[in-house]
């Protein structure tokens, strides 16, 4: 969180309260051990605490391997992304990236939607993913982090039929001002916004002297998640600490119902609370909130497992229905679209997922190509939930065009995707060098950089000729960005981007990346440099992009530069060459 200056009839009624609303708006603190209230929550699952903490223990660890944060933007941040982002494919989700441009540390959102109910009516859980740098970020917010990626394991492993859809997001930046939530609805439509009927946020839900407190305790949105409180007889309280410091505030001022769980963060316990709940009167909820102290040590299992089950029993009161799902699958590939010359060949993603019901063995074709051109699949079947490559190749005799090839799996039932694919006239490779103005010598054009950025200043030395692009180098907060985009044609042997790059900088750490460097193809990470790569003279910095072979991509370094102290990225001689 960032810091700022029943019976089982109850439940029957609960649930088409919430249900009929939601359609119509579109370690101290332990005083008792935990009830499985069978009566509440008879249809939702256990989830494990055991679980849920195995998680948490793996976001030490990564926290610890990298300069001991998880900080947005942070080689810890990215790599909490992809552990989470893992789990979620292996189980079956639709999960994306979305990077957050205009975050003060351009990283990523991670957003996962279980495949199945109503794409028009979406209940939506989040938690935010980055620490601050003074530590792990364990209870801030692994604790939610955590209680959701188990929670979705535990929605994918049961399998139930779906009366609504349910998305799940872990949001980048929310330390340095709810930056990424707030990018994300940002980035929605009206309509996409309408579709979601009800947003819940979790952020530090393990606090070792917690409260129960939810965000808008008596909203209709809140009912679930007090419902199930009030069953352990917890009298959960209003999230006041918490209000318009958290993710949900994005949601809330776009006019989207809210609510969530927390269990307090600096404020203190008063002694009311304490005779209520247990623990210790007049000490913070969470005594090492933002701190380095905020490791695994720091986590109180008791008031985690309740979040853990209320969360549960929410999604199946929200969105779970009865009976037995259908087997159903769902293809993709992936680009959807390729250019191949004549003689060359191009390949794709051909993805898989589980709809509903159980994994079934997915047979791969292809109908449509031109004459001269074949299609192949690796493995030619897979079980749903997997990928298999996709290779088209054409004859130095091939049918010139654009042509719709339709991706066919066939199980117990059939699923199709569409590719279009363009055979050019001319056979082999088209060498070269694809890079305009690679040394910034005739002005900016072809390139795309910020203000400044491409200059002749002989504060730093070009490597060859006069000019370069500087990024950053001035000692407060700032970012800058270089960009060009480059059609890549298919039919080549070799694809090789290389550039100069001097890093200087004025930072004495030698163990904290606080200034940093990203180069992207697309939306995807080559790499990052920082202070910690400083040195004198220029390196070159050389990457294979043949899988970008056929399609036009966008070649882009963003330099993120801290408050204070400056680090200067120097690039100079970009080339990407082909042959």
């Amino acid at each position: 969180m960032r810091r700022r200056t029943p019976t089982a009839g109850l439940a029957l009624a609960l649930f088409a309260a919430v249900t009929a609303t939601l359609t119509t708006t579109a370690a101290s603190a332990a005083p008792a051990p935990v009830s499985a209230a069978p009566a509440l929550a008879a249809a939702a699952p256990d989830i494990s605490v055991t679980n849920v903490q195995a998680h948490l223990t793996q976001l030490n660890t990564i926290a610890t391997n990298n300069g001991g944060t998880r900080r947005a933007g942070s080689a810890g941040y990215t790599a909490s992304v992809g552990y989470v982002k893992a789990k979620l494919q292996a189980a079956g989700y639709t999960v994306s990236e979305q990077y957050c441009s205009t975050c003060t540390y351009p990283s990523n959102n991670l957003i996962a939607e279980w495949p199945q109910g109503p794409a028009d009516q979406v209940v939506m859980f989040g938690a935010h993913l980055d620490s601050v740098s003074a530590g792990p970020g364990i209870n801030d917010n692994g604790s939610g982090s955590a209680t959701l990626l188990e929670n979705a394991l535990v929605l994918a492993q049961q399998n139930p039929s779906m009366t609504k859809r349910v998305r799940f997001a872990w949001w980048t930046d929310e330390e340095q001002g709810l930056n990424g939530s707030e990018f994300y609805v940002n980035s929605l439509s009206a309509t996409q916004r309408g579709y979601i009927k009800g947003y819940y946020n979790f952020d530090m839900v393990a606090s070792t002297n917690g409260g129960y407190f939810i965000n808008r305790l008596t909203s209709t949105t809140a009912a679930p998640l007090k419902a199930y409180w009030d069953s352990l007889n917890l009298q959960p309280e209003e999230n006041v600490e918490g209000q318009g410091r958290s993710d949900d505030y994005s949601f809330q001022q776009a006019g989207i119902p809210t609510s969530g769980y927390a269990a307090g963060a600096s404020a203190r316990k008063t002694s009311a609370q304490a005779t209520k709940w247990g623990g210790t009167a007049n000490v913070a909820y969470d005594s090492c909130y933002h701190r380095s102290c905020d490791t695994t040590s720091n986590i109180n299992a008791t008031v985690l497992n309740r979040s853990a089950d209320g969360v549960a029993y929410a999604i199946w009161q929200l969105a779970v229905g009865g009976g037995t799902p259908t087997n159903d699958f769902s293809v993709a590939v992936n680009p959807t679209s390729g250019s191949v010359a004549r003689g060359g060949s191009t390949t794709a993603t051909v993805s898989t997922a589980t709809t509903s019901g159980s994994a079934q063995t997915v047979n791969l074709s292809a109908t449509g190509a031109p004459s001269g051109v074949t299609v192949s699949f690796s493995p030619t079947s897979v079980t749903s939930g997997g990928s298999a490559t996709m290779t088209v190749s054409a004859s130095a005799t091939a049918t010139t065009g654009t042509f719709t090839i339709t991706v066919t799996g066939a199980g117990s039932v059939t699923r199709s995707a569409a590719y279009t694919l363009t055979v050019t006239g001319t056979g082999g490779c088209t060498g070269g060098q694809l890079i305009g103005n690679s040394s910034f010598e005739s002005g900016s054009a072809p390139w795309t950089a910020s203000s400044g950025v491409i200059t002749n200043s002989s504060s730093q030395a070009a490597r060859t000729g006069s000019y370069k692009a500087w990024l950053d180098g001035y000692g407060s907060g700032h970012t800058d960005t270089l960009s060009q985009s480059v059609s890549i044609p298919a039919g080549c042997s070799s694809y090789t981007l290389s550039f100069w790059l001097h890093i200087d900088t004025a930072e004495t750490t030698t163990g904290t990346a606080y200034d940093k460097l990203t180069v992207q193809v697309g939306s995807t990470t080559l790499a990052t440099y920082s202070n910690l790569n400083a040195a004198s003279g220029y390196a070159q910095r050389s990457f294979n992009l043949a899988a970008y072979a056929g399609q036009t991509v966008t070649l882009k370094w963003t330099g993120v530069e801290d408050a204070s102290l400056q680090t200067s990225f120097v690039i100079d001689d970009v080339t990407l060459q082909v042959g």
